[in-house]
Parts: C-alpha cells; structure tokens; sequence
C-alpha cells in the first residue's frame, strides 16, 4: 500500500502521529481517537502498575470495573448493558494483555515524550486530520481533554465527540465509529482525486 488513511486509538494514536510525521507522503489522513499526546507522563497510576506489572495485573483487572458506566451507557437498556459488559470480560480474559509488554510500551515512551522532542516531528504533520474522543463523563482512560491537546500541534483538525461512549467507543459504539472514520477518509478521498 503507497497511501493509506492512518487511525491510531488510545497509545496507537501516538503511533499514528509518529507515521503521519515521519512518512508524510504515506498519510492521506490522520484520525486519532482517545489518543495520548506527546505531552503525556505517566501518572501516579500507571507509575504503580509499573512497579511489578505481572504481580499487579489482577489489580488492574479489577480496575476495569470503572468502565462498566461506560459500557452500560452506550446501550438502549440496561439489561443490554450488563450483557455488553459481561461479553466484554469474556473477551479479555479470551484474550488476554500482556502485562510485560505493556510496561515496557511505556518505558519506551519515556524516550521520545516530553517539549522538545516528538512533538516537534508532530509539528509538520498537514494531511487532513480528525481527532475524536468520546464524552467527558464516560472516558475514564485518556480525558478528552488530554487528548484535544493535539489541537495545538494541528489547528487545522476537525474535533468529534462520539455520543455516549468513552473511551472503548470503537466497542461500544462500532456502527457509529464506523460512520465517523468512514465519512471522513471517503471525503478526504474524494478530494485528493479531484
């Protein structure tokens, strides 16, 4: 593939920035969802689970449980909501996270985050770009707010809000995400073959 529209979630949207930033001519449109900016530090939190991350990790298991608001939110009933939230534990216990990798994804990040460094890359990125975040009293992972700070790097991003959903919007919300994403890089698209 020459070209293609980037999407990055959560810590891929950091990803997806550093491609759109370093590949330029590779990057027709830039679409970060829920995304850590360059600006982000690990909190007192994750500076936790980092200690012992494989000790830790039932801990951050039980943890999830601040999502079931989010979850139970984005469907029409509340029954649906339990169920929803009862499938979803299903999954990630099917498949499981890696504790290892993820601390290590973090100590990696400690190299290139901080002023002066990615955000200086992420500067030059021009390509059409959609930042999206779910509600503010949904997202318990990544505040929208934290996430909009890109409008700093990238005036020119068009900002949405996906309803009732937080940060797991691309689950809870997939036919809605769909649209959104699809809308956007088939207008951009179109426009580049002009």
């Amino acid at each position: 593939i020459d070209k293609a529209a980037i999407c990055g979630v959560s810590y891929g949207g950091l990803i997806a920035g550093a491609f759109a930033a370093r590949f330029p001519s590779r990057a027709t449109s830039l679409i970060l969802v829920s995304a850590l900016p360059p600006s982000w530090q690990p909190d007192a939190r994750v500076l936790f689970f980092l200690r012992s991350p494989w000790l830790l990790s039932p801990l951050f298991c039980l943890g999830s449980v601040r999502l079931y608001r989010e979850i139970a939110t984005a469907q029409d009933t509340w029954w649906s909501g339990v169920t929803s939230s009862c499938r979803a534990g299903i999954n990630v216990l099917r498949h499981m996270f890696h504790p290892g990798r993820m601390a290590r994804r973090v100590h990696l990040l400690s190299s290139v985050l901080g002023p002066g460094r990615i955000d200086v890359e992420f500067a030059h990125v021009k390509v059409p770009t959609m930042i999206v975040t779910g509600e503010e009293s949904l997202e318990r992972v990544v505040s929208p707010r934290v996430t909009r700070e890109y409008l700093a790097l990238w005036p020119h991003a068009r900002v949405e809000t996906l309803a009732r959903t937080g940060h797991l919007g691309i689950i809870t919300r997939p036919e809605e995400f769909a649209a959104l994403i699809s809308g956007f890089v088939s207008a951009h698209a179109a426009r580049k073959s002009a």
